[in-house]
């Protein structure tokens, strides 16, 4: 009889249809989802992509700096400056039109004061991820690899992705498969390529070991994942200057050493403030401490050797100084900021080696 029936118990998550979704974030914390059909759909017709648009009377200028295509039942997990890592479904993200700005994340999560969403990461439900690792760097140069399966429980309200102190913070996540390169960078102008093999794997709440030998005046500035060793790296000083260059020109060395020299860094240009790696369909934004943001095409900055100067990107006026590098996916029809040529600088100029492959010891266990 109906009476005797049982209870029937629905998942929220029985109720939203399966779909491939865009996640997105911008630099100044919004985020959204829109379905990937309705991107692809408003994207057709030659026209570059316009993931969002950013810009109002009432709002600072703000663009794409993380997309990812993921799926509506997917863990997306959110990592902050502070060392913490939070999970919602790819569903729960709050949904927007292609040119919408999104939500800020402080409105999504229940962040602390100080707190902010550095990078995220999909993961999929139905995928086993045997021999995938979560890669995470820190400003005080430490750095990380837990397998992605420590992460598959995180509550909502957020858990430790690896602890951090003496006022160190999270600068980046990556997910890889074991097998990577890996190059960090310091403010200082060195980095330091080695092999994702020199880390070995730590549980969720270790602090990691030492990824580069730093001064007490430095601090690392950027960690990137090399999947393709063609890639392209380009890099921004506080005063503007960068330059493409190739990944060939930075020697594959061991974890803990001191590095070589991501450029010729002087009084003219400052230290260095970003080394990514840049693909073919990507823009350059430029962030000036100012309040200044500009957008250039990747053709436009010189591919020229690891040890140069580079071109003057940015112009500052005053005492402003360059805040970030961000790429952002291209667009035909952006406004772009002509590159100005360098009459000083070499692009022959020899890089200069400064090598040790002297690893320390690890920094701290689990």
């Amino acid at each position: 009889s109906l009476h005797d029936a049982l209870p029937i118990y629905i998942e929220l998550e029985d109720l939203i249809a399966p779909q491939d979704i865009v996640v997105t974030m911008t630099y100044q914390g919004y985020i959204k989802r829109i379905s990937l059909d309705e991107y692809r759909i408003q994207n057709r017709g030659g026209v570059g992509i316009r993931a969002t648009n950013t810009k109002s009377a009432t709002q600072d200028e703000d663009f794409v700096t993380t997309m990812d295509i993921c799926h509506t039942h997917d863990d997306i997990l959110f990592f902050t400056n502070l060392g913490k890592v939070y999970r919602i479904r790819g569903f729960q993200i709050p949904e927007g039109s292609r040119n919408s700005r999104g939500r800020a994340a402080v409105n999504v999560f229940n962040l602390s004061q100080d707190e902010k969403i550095t990078t995220f990461i999909s993961v999929d439900r139905e995928k086993e991820y045997e021999g995938h690792f979560l890669l995470m760097a820190t400003k005080n140069g430490l750095i990380k690899k837990t397998s992605v399966k420590e992460f598959t429980s995180i509550r909502t309200n957020g858990k430790i992705a690896i602890t951090l102190v003496d006022d160190d913070e999270l600068i980046g996540v990556s997910l890889t498969d074991g097998n990577r390169q890996i190059i960090v960078a310091s403010s200082g102008g060195k980095c330091i390529r080695f092999s994702e093999s020199d880390v070995r794997p730590t549980g969720r709440t270790s602090q990691g070991v030492k990824s580069m030998k730093i001064s007490k005046k430095e601090h690392i500035v950027d960690m990137a994942v090399i999947k393709d060793t063609d890639s392209e790296l380009i890099t921004i000083s506080e005063y503007g200057f960068g330059k493409r260059s190739n990944i060939a020109d930075y020697t594959l060395q061991r974890r803990a050493g001191k590095g070589v020299k991501a450029g010729n860094f002087t009084k003219q240009t400052g230290g260095l403030v970003n080394l990514k790696i840049i693909n073919e369909d990507e823009d350059i934004i430029v962030i000036s401490d100012t309040g200044i943001t500009i957008r250039v095409e990747r053709e436009a900055v010189s591919l020229i050797g690891r040890a140069t100067k580079g071109v003057r990107i940015m112009r500052l006026k005053d005492d402003g100084k360059v805040a970030a590098l961000a790429l952002t996916p291209h667009e035909d029809d952006a406004e772009f900021t002509d590159v100005e040529d360098d009459k000083d600088n070499d692009p022959n100029e020899q890089a200069v080696d400064d090598i040790d492959d002297s690893a320390d010891d690890d920094t701290s266990e689990e």
